[in-house]
């Protein structure tokens, strides 16, 4: 099988990598060209999106949002021109939904199948292949492509047709951004009482309250390390995305909007390319504690 990937960023390129060394045929596309470079230093094929559009069986696309997919597939001269059907197109980017279904239906008219298959996990699980997929669409192209998004990550599911893997991925990003806030509040209420807030995160971690989002994210908060595992821009891109499919269908999601302000803030300040982490920063500026950490 030959496969075909376009978007080498912060997950991109530890996916491509991981790819290679699962021994896969791949080509790769990128608008940074030392990100192309480093991944064909790999072993990896470099050719147009055209170009992977016509020789490769599986175009896999990891860019960051709905417009994006749109334009790389069904533009001018878009990929999906240069397919043959029965190829298969697999969206790993987190868009709305609504987007995923729409480019489906065109897909479909060329007789190509598409899943949505938006991931979890940020770099650290990108790098070691560790991810989780959630994935959407027809059972038939999933159990497909399902050993190439194994090479990938470490939890591949389908959760229905096309379009149920974004909503799936809007839900874990509403949990996390939820669980992330929240946790800025505890470690600033510990501080602020006068108690160790690495001590309170040690002592709640292996209980009811403790979470992957806590283990990754505490000690960042707690350091003072705003470097980028997953940026407050695309956390505020998936949250737009979740509130936009929300009102769609009419669904309530008052906590979703009231972290996806703070993100906003948080924008405003200069804040955007940070660890989403970097929430914090809020809490600091509203209790007026500028230090880098909370040691």
């Amino acid at each position: 099988m030959k496969i075909g990937l376009i978007g080498l960023g912060i997950m991109g390129k530890p996916m491509a990598k991981n790819l290679l060394k699962a021994g896969y045929d791949l080509t790769v596309s990128d608008l940074l060209q030392a990100s192309v470079d480093e991944v064909v230093a790999c072993g990896a094929k470099s050719a147009s999106s055209a170009e992977i559009g016509e020789t490769c069986d599986l175009v896999l696309t990891m860019v960051p949002n709905s417009p994006q997919v749109k334009a790389v597939m069904l533009g001018d001269d878009g990929v999906a021109a240069h397919m043959k059907p029965g190829s298969i197109f697999v969206d790993m980017s987190s868009i709305n939904p609504v987007a995923s279904k729409e480019i489906a239906a065109v897909l479909a008219e060329k007789g190509i199948e598409m899943l949505d298959a938006p991931v979890s996990g940020g770099e650290p699980k990108a790098i070691d292949g560790t991810l989780s997929f959630m994935v959407g669409g027809k059972k038939e192209a999933f159990d497909k492509v399902k050993p190439v998004l194994e090479a990938m990550g470490a939890s591949v599911v389908l959760c229905g047709g096309v379009g149920a893997g974004n909503t799936t991925k809007l839900a874990n990003q509403m949990i996390v951004a939820c669980n992330i806030q929240v946790l800025s509040e505890v470690l600033t209420l510990a501080k602020m009482a006068g108690v160790d807030p690495n001590l309170v995160f040690q002592a709640i971690k292996g209980g009811l309250a403790g979470s992957t989002v806590m283990n990754a994210k505490a000690p960042m908060m707690i350091e003072g390390n705003d470097k980028p595992g997953f940026k407050i821009d695309l956390h505020i891109k998936d949250l737009n995305n979740a509130l936009d499919c929300a009102h769609t269908v009419g669904a309530p999601v008052p906590m979703t909007a009231a972290v996806q302000e703070i993100f906003q803030w948080l924008h405003s300040k200069g804040c955007g390319q940070d660890d989403h982490s970097s929430i914090i920063k809020y809490y600091k500026m509203l209790t007026g504690t500028e230090e880098a950490g909370l040691q």
